[in-house]
This record gives structure tokens, sequence and C-alpha cells, in this order.
């Protein structure tokens, strides 16, 4: 009775108006479950999630917040899954055991059915490489992953790496780290078979078309990040089109379009400075980077690329958006952002998927906020993640639901979601008629709380 009537309460207040008066909404207790729903906007689906801490299931929701299906895993997820055309699930996992444990570290590649039965899989786990962040299903039917390959700091110091511009050692989620790993993409037949790879390695150097080795980021942004985590790539997609990879620089904060029969780096946005172009940023002055710590570039149908810009550690203001680039131009075409950095802000992780209407379905990973955006800006859809650690709870807590020892970061997080039309080739024949509530006893915050129109 008391979440209902705490429930009941804040739908009030907000139906006073009083949530349109503030520049954000800032809260330490608030709902879980789906917040917001003007389902005559919103492009109509089912949604794709797979929480990342302490839990090992994949949901598929309904746009009311009910779940149609699920998969388990005997692994937390190595990020994020998406549903094939065939209707399987693709998924990386994240095992104990790793090499190394920088953030995204996961290790294997699992394609599951609609049952939860592993039909393929690809392990990439050695004491020297494993798959971290992203993978790709090309239209071929191989695979393009995403790995780290280890090298030694006397391999780094061989390429150019000014000497002591490293540590002897850093510890990162407990684990020493006293080699570098560097970023590289392998695509795998159905067989397992290596039948392409892209190294960092082989493109070093201070050109337009290399990355500088001694390009660093401050050593107070997170532990190896100015050192033995040097580039970390989050993005790897196939453009058949074109025969080319798009890949994304969290470190270096810049896309890069990779030709993939000459591996030259063909197309770079983002950051000047990161290849002696442009001023890098200073106290409360941006210089000539675009993006901070930016996540999931996307190529759209229309050649333009999107981006989750985190907007971390930017000196005008830390805020998350999400842009749309014309590569040709390098001018930002579109972009949203909330009118305060409380409403949507992701320090880490992100993702953002352009829907067929138009719209953006966005996840802001931290705090396990999904939310459909508008071309013109309104959000017409918003959800917040009830799995907490593993748990379904009503409301979201700031100060329970926090990651110990980890910087706005909560147990909630979801690294990326998907939408799928109910006429999508991987549902066909599915029945999506059962559904089960993510809170069972709760009301619905969003059939609760019927917004106004904004004046």
């Amino acid at each position: 009775m008391r979440f209902r009537a705490s429930i009941s309460l804040l739908a009030g207040l907000l139906a006073l108006g009083l949530s349109t008066q503030a520049p954000a909404y800032e809260v330490h207790d608030g709902p879980t479950g789906v917040i917001k729903l003007v389902p005559e906007k919103t492009f109509k689906g089912y949604t794709l999630f797979a929480p990342t801490v302490k839990c090992t299931t994949t949901y598929l929701i309904d746009m009311n917040g009910d779940v149609v299906h699920t998969w388990k895993s005997k692994y937390p997820p190595g990020l994020y899954a998406t549903l094939l055309p065939n209707g399987n699930l693709l998924r990386a996992a994240a095992p104990k055991d790793q090499p190394v444990k920088i953030g995204g570290a996961g290790g294997i590649i699992e394609e599951m059915d609609w049952n939860g039965n592993v039909v393929w899989s690809y392990t990439m786990l050695t004491e020297n490489e494993i798959q971290h962040h992203c993978f790709d299903r090309m239209p071929n039917g191989n695979t393009m992953i995403l790995g780290w390959e280890r090298k030694t700091p006397a391999e780094f110091q061989a390429k150019g790496r000014k000497p002591g511009t490293w540590p002897e050692e850093v510890k990162i989620k407990g684990q020493a780290v006293r080699d570098f790993w560097v970023d590289f993409v392998r695509e795998v037949d159905k067989n397992g078979k290596t039948v392409w790879e892209w190294h960092a390695w082989d493109h070093i150097g201070t050109g337009p078309d290399q990355l500088d080795i001694n390009f660093a980021l401050p050593t107070p942004v997170g532990p190896g990040y100015d050192s033995f985590d040097w580039s970390h790539f989050n993005t790897v997609q196939y453009l058949p089109k074109t025969d080319q990879i798009l890949l994304n620089s969290r470190n270096f904060s810049e896309f890069y379009i990779v030709d993939k029969k000459s591996g030259k780096i063909i197309k770079r946005w983002g950051n000047p400075a990161a290849y002696g172009k442009g001023t890098r940023p200073e106290w409360y002055y941006d210089g000539t980077q675009q993006v901070f710590g930016e996540h999931n570039a996307t190529m759209l149908p229309n050649g333009n690329v999107q981006i989750f810009d985190n907007g971390s550690e930017r000196p005008e203001g830390n805020r998350s958006r999400v842009i749309e680039v014309d590569p040709a131009s390098g001018k930002v075409v579109w972009q949203y952002a909330a009118n305060g950095a409380n409403s949507f802000f992701s320090y880490r992780q992100g993702a953002a998927e352009r829907l067929p209407n138009g719209n953006v379905l966005v996840t802001s990973t931290h705090q396990g906020h999904l939310f459909e955006v508008t071309p013109a800006g309104e959000v017409v859809w918003e959800f917040v993640n009830p799995i907490m650690a593993g748990q379904a709870k009503p409301v979201f807590s700031d100060r329970e639901d926090a990651v110990p020892n980890a910087h706005q970061t909560f147990t909630n997080m979801i690294h990326r979601a998907y939408r799928y039309a109910p006429d999508y080739p991987g549902l066909k024949g599915k029945d999506l008629s059962v559904k089960a509530p993510l809170l069972p006893g709760y009301p619905k915050f969003f059939e609760v709380w019927k917004p106004t129109a904004v004046k």
C-alpha cells in the first residue's frame, strides 16, 4: 500500500505540471517499468534487452512492459543481444575467468534458438585475446567480432610509445594489468574459421589514416584508460553496400570507416586532435572535439552515421545526446539532448537505434533507462528497467541500487536495447500472446499518470 500511495502522490504532482517547470527530473527514489506511453506516436513492437548486472536472462517485452519471451544463459551478457531474422538470439557472454576485465570484456558469442538451446557458438578467450563489446551477423552468415589482443610494453615502445608514459601496473576490477590490449576485428564463418581480420596494430602512425600510439586520455578518467586500454573500440558494423567496416573508439572519440579490401581507414570523424589537426579540450572549452566517450556508431540507410555521444568528461558540461552526422560534410544534421543532464546522461556505455518510422530508441545505460524519441524531440515511450541485480523491484533507489565502487553505475544497467516490429521475420509464427508482468501486483505507472499536453 505504501508504494501505491507514493506512486499516486507522484502522479498527482506531475499532473499539476510541476515536472514541466523544472529543467530536469531529479529523484532519489522513483517508479520502474514503463513510465510513459503515447501509443499513436510510437513505433509499435517488442523491445529486447539483457540486464548486465548479475543477470543471465534476456527479455522481450511489449509496449506495456509485459514480458512475452525470455532466454536464459549460463553466463551474464557480454553486454547485449540481438534477435536474428531466423528467430534465434545472438548474444555475447561474459564467463568469470577472463585474461583481462576491462569494461566490455566478454569472451563468447552464442546463438540460441527460441527455446534457449545453444545452436552455434564461437569462443575468443585465451591468455592473449578476448572478445569484447560488439559483434555483427553479416548477410553471408559469417559473424564479425570485435576483440582485444595482448601487446607487451616492450612491443608498444618498439612501435613508438614514449617511455615513461604508462604505469608498471594498474588494477581493473581487482585484477592486475601490466600489458596493453589493442583492438582488432575478426570475421569467422559458420564453422568458426577465420576468413578476414583487421588489426589496429597495423595502422599505427601519425597520419590522417593512422592511429597515434602516443594519444592518451588523462589518468583520472579511469584505471588504464591512459595506458593499457589504449583505444577502446566499442562498435563494429559491416556495411554490405560498400564492403566497408564502421568502427568507433571511445578513447579517441572518433568513428572510422575502413575499406574491407585494403584495410585502410578512409574516413574518420569526431576528434581532429587525435591526429594532430585540431585543438584538444581545455578547461571549460571543448576545442575541436565533437564527441566525448561516445558509443554505438551506426550507419543509417541515408548514409549518415548515428552516434550515442555520452558527453562524459566534456569540459563545457557533462550531457549525453544522440546525434546524426553527415560523413561527407562532417556536419551534425540532427541531435537530441534533454534540457537537463539529470534527465538523460550515461557516464559510460549507451546506444541508439533508428526505428522505421524515424523515431529513435535510446538506451541510457547506467540507469537502465530506455526511451523512444521522435525526430521533433518528443519522448513518446519511457521505461526504467526494474531488474536490479537480477531481481525485479518496483522502485529505483539512488542509494540501494548503486553498484559499489563504480562511478554513476546502477544494478539495472542495459548496454543496448532493440525494438522489433510485430511482422519482423524473426517473430513469424512465434506465440507472443502469453504475457507476464515484470512487476506482478504493482500498478503500471503510465496507466496511473496521464500526462497533459505541454503548452
